[in-house]
C-alpha cells in the first residue's frame, strides 16, 4: 500500500526581529497550507521565527522570550497539519540554532542545527552551539529526517538523519543569493542524496535582509539525483510536494520545475527585490534619486521604479557648466518614460558660493580634483536635504568597479541611505541595463552606448582616470572574489604594472568604503560583511 505525504514548502519573506509579525505569517501560512492546498506537513525556513539572520540580536534577553513564546503561539494555533518552523533555542547560556516538528499542540521532535558556517557573511560560531544528533518524526507512516542548511553542504548530517531511519530528509535554509547560487544549492543536494540514497526536500526564503537577498529557488529531489521540483526565483508562496512511500521505498512524485533566469534577469530581479525590501521594511514612503544622465543613476532608477512604483520615486538632475546637452535630455526622457516626479536645480549658485568662502584658503592653489569634489558634494547637499525634508530615503548610485578604487566623492555622491547597485561591476551595469530595456524600453538607449563620464571637468572621460573597464573589472574580480596575488592576476594575460596600480587603489580606498551605505550583495564577496580589510595597513602590492 502506498502511503501518501502532502508537503507544502513555504517559501516567505521574513522580517529580522519581527517575531510577533513572523509568527502571525507562519500560523495564517500553516493554516492556508492545510485549508487550500489540503497539506500533512508546511515547512518554513531557518530561524523563521525571528528572521535570518538576526546576528547580536540574539543576544539580547528579549528576543529569547518572544521566540519561546512564538513556538508556544504556534503550537497552539495550529491544528490539523504538521508545522516544521525554524527558530533560536535557547538553553541556559547556550543557543541552538534549530528548529521543531509540531502537530495538534504536540512536539513531534526538535532539531540543532549539527555545521554552522563561518565563512563569507556567515558567523554563526559566533552565536550558536552546534547540534549532535539527527532527528526524526514520523509522519502518517513516513519518517522524516530535518536539516538546517549548512548540514546539506557537508557529509554528515543526512547520512545520520538516514541511520536513524530517515526515509528523506527535510532542509530548512537562509541562503542569500549571489549569482549561480542555485546550480551550486542543486549541485551540492545531489551529492548528499547520491552518498547516502535518500531523498531530499529544500525550502528557502525570500526577500531582503540590510545586504543579503534570499532568493528561494525552494527543490525537491529524489534519491538518485533526479530533480522533480523547483520553485520559482524571488517568489513568496506555498509549494506542494508529495512523497509517496511503499514498503521501505519512498518516491518523490514529479512537479512544476521552473527553468533558471539568465544572469542578468536573477540579478536584476535581486536588486529589485533587495531595494523593495530595504525600504519597505525601514517604512520609507519613497525615494529619492539624483540622475546624473549616466548610465548607474539610469539602472538605479529604473529598479527602484520597478520595486516601488514610479509614484514612490522621485529623480533630481543638477546641472552644472561640465553637463552635457546629452545628459540633460537623456535624464529627462527617463524621467518622462518613467512618469516620475522630476526636479532641476542647478548647482552654480551653491558651487560660487562655496568657492568664494574658500578662496581666501584656496589663494594661490591651481584647480584640481578638489573643485570636483565641492560639486558632487553641492550635489549630496541638496539630495540629503529632500530626503530630510520629505523623508523619502536617498538611493546611492554608485557600482563596484568604482567603490573598489575610490572614484566616489565622500559626502557627496556616497551620500545616502542604500546603495543598490553598489556589488555591481560597471560592465555588469550595463548589462542590467541592456536587459531591462528588453523588458520595455525605459533608458534612453544614448545612455548605455555613450562613454562614461562623470562630467565634473571640460571633456573628461572615465577612462583619463581608470584603465577601460573590460581590464578593471576582471583585475578587480580576480583580487576582490578569487583573492589573487598581482603575479597570478598578471599571468591571465593582464599588464603587471596595471594590475599593481589597480591593487593600489583598492588598498588605499578601504577608508572610503567603510563610509559608504549598504548595498545588494550579488556576487561571491561583495564590500561589506564578508570583506574586512584593514584601513591601517602597511601592505603595498607587489608583496
Amino acid at each position: 500500500m502506498t502511503k501518501k505525504v502532502k508537503v507544502a514548502l513555504a517559501q516567505i519573506d521574513l522580517a529580522v526581529g519581527a517575531v510577533a509579525a513572523n509568527t502571525a505569517k507562519i500560523i495564517d501560512y500553516s493554516k492556508r497550507a492545510r485549508d487550500e492546498l489540503r497539506a500533512d506537513l508546511v515547512v518554513f525556513p531557518e530561524l523563521s521565527v525571528c528572521g535570518y539572520p538576526p546576528e547580536d540580536l540574539l543576544l539580547h534577553a528579549g528576543l529569547r522570550r518572544r521566540t519561546e513564546k512564538a513556538i508556544a503561539d504556534i503550537r497552539d494555533a495550529v491544528s490539523g497539519i504538521a508545522v516544521v518552523v525554524g527558530f533560536p533555542e535557547y538553553e541556559d547560556d547556550t543557543i541552538y540554532n534549530s528548529c521543531v516538528a509540531l502537530a495538534d499542540g504536540e512536539t513531534l521532535c526538535s532539531y540543532r542545527k549539527q555545521l554552522l558556517p563561518n565563512y563569507s557573511v556567515f558567523d554563526e560560531e559566533r552565536y550558536f552551539t552546534a547540534g549532535r544528533q539527527a532527528a526524526v518524526f514520523h509522519l502518517k507512516g513516513v519518517t522524516i529526517g530535518l536539516a538546517i542548511c549548512e548540514d546539506i553542504w557537508r557529509p554528515g548530517p543526512v547520512a545520520a538523519a538516514r541511520a536513524a531511519g530517515a526515509q528523506c530528509v527535510i532542509a530548512i535554509n537562509g541562503s542569500p543569493y549571489e549569482i549561480n547560487a542555485q546550480a551550486n544549492r542543486e549541485q551540492t543536494a545531489r551529492a548528499r542524496v547520491s552518498e547516502s540514497k535518500i531523498g531530499l526536500l529544500y525550502v528557502n526564503m525570500v526577500g531582503g535582509q540590510d545586504e543579503l537577498v534570499f532568493d528561494g529557488g525552494s527543490f525537491a529531489m529524489r534519491a538518485d539525483g533526479d530533480l522533480c521540483f523547483r520553485a520559482p526565483a524571488f517568489s513568496e508562496d506555498l509549494y506542494e510536494v508529495t512523497l509517496s512511500a511503499a514498503a521501505d521505498e519512498l518516491d518523490i512524485d514529479k512537479s512544476r520545475i521552473d527553468e533558471p533566469e539568465s544572469v542578468e534577469a536573477s540579478v536584476y530581479r535581486a536588486l529589485v527585490t533587495g531595494t523593495r525590501d530595504y525600504v519597505d521594511k525601514h517604512g520609507f514612503a519613497g525615494v529619492v534619486i539624483g540622475l546624473s544622465g549616466g548610465v548607474d543613476s539610469a539602472v538605479v532608477l529604473a529598479i527602484a521604479c520597478d520595486a516601488l512604483g514610479p509614484d514612490r520615486v522621485r529623480a533630481v538632475m543638477m546641472p552644472f557648466r561640465y553637463t552635457s546637452k546629452m545628459s540633460q535630455e537623456d535624464a529627462a526622457l527617463q524621467a518622462t518614460t518613467l512618469s516620475i516626479r522630476y526636479d532641476i536645480i542647478p548647482i552654480a549658485p551653491i558651487y560660487d558660493a562655496t568657492t568664494t568662502q574658500l578662496e581666501p584658503i584656496f589663494k594661490g592653489r591651481e584647480q584640481d580634483v578638489t573643485e570636483e569634489n565641492i560639486q558632487a558634494r553641492c550635489r549630496g547637499l541638496l539630495l540629503m536635504a529632500i530626503s530630510n525634508k520629505t523623508g523619502w530615503m536617498l538611493l546611492t548610485t554608485g557600482n563596484k568597479s568604482e567603490m573598489a578604487v575610490g572614484y566616489a566623492t565622500l559626502y557627496g555622491d556616497m551620500a545616502g541611505g542604500f546603495a543598490p547597485i553598489q556589488d555591481c561591476s560597471k560592465t555588469m551595469v550595463y548589462r542590467l541595463g541592456h536587459y531591462r530595456n528588453t523588458l520595455g524600453q525605459v533608458i534612453p538607449q544614448r545612455v548605455l552606448t555613450r562613454e562614461p563620464s562623470a562630467e565634473l571637468r571640460p571633456d573628461q572621460k572615465d577612462s583619463d582616470s581608470l584603465p577601460d573597464y573590460a581590464i578593471l573589472d576582471p583585475i578587480l574580480e580576480a583580487f576582490i572574489e578569487e583573492d589573487l596575488s598581482v603575479d597570478e592576476i598578471a599571468e591571465r594575460g593582464f599588464d603587471r604594472e596595471t594590475v599593481i596600480r589597480v591593487l593600489e587603489m583598492v588598498r588605499r580606498n578601504e577608508y572610503k568604503r567603510r563610509q559608504s551605505p549598504p548595498g545588494i550583495r550579488i556576487s561571491s564577496r561583495a564590500f561589506g560583511r564578508d570583506w574586512r580589510y584593514p584601513i591601517t595597513s602597511g601592505y603595498r602590492f607587489p608583496e
